[in-house]
Formats: C-alpha cells, sequence, structure tokens
C-alpha cells in the first residue's frame, strides 16, 4: 500500500525599508522585520494585510508574503 505524503507549505511575511517603493530592494537588510512563518497562504496575507495597513502612511516601507515552499523544492 502506497503511503500518501502531503507536501507542507511555509509561508514567510517580513517587511521592512526599501530604497525604491516600485522594488523589493531593503535599505537595510538587518533591519528586517520578520513577521512570521505560516503553513497557509491565507494566514500569511491576513498577517501581510495587518503589518502594511499599519504602515500604510509610510511609502518606503514594505511587506511581503514569501514562499519557503517553493525555494525549498523549486521543481514543484
Amino acid at each position: 500500500m502506497e503511503e500518501a505524503t502531503t507536501s507542507q507549505r511555509l509561508h514567510l511575511v517580513m517587511g521592512g525599508r526599501v530604497t525604491d517603493p516600485r522594488g523589493h530592494e531593503f535599505a537595510d537588510p538587518e533591519s528586517v522585520h520578520v513577521v512570521g512563518v505560516y503553513s497557509s497562504y491565507d494566514a500569511a496575507v491576513d498577517a501581510w494585510r495587518a503589518q502594511a495597513q499599519r504602515t500604510v502612511d509610510d511609502a518606503e516601507m514594505k511587506y511581503v508574503v514569501v514562499h519557503i515552499h517553493k525555494l525549498l523544492t523549486p521543481e514543484d
């Protein structure tokens, strides 16, 4: 009997001050704020939205969702 395996999908939410609001280059990578790692995309988006709304008046602050599972298994 073949065992069914489910792949874990991890999402990282992080943010900080960027050099250009249209890009993703952080001005000070050592001070990037790591919000957390989430096992569902929906939970990651909720965390991202909360942080993005908190800093909405600062155009140089940007928060992103990084799909860690895509980095760990790029062939999927």
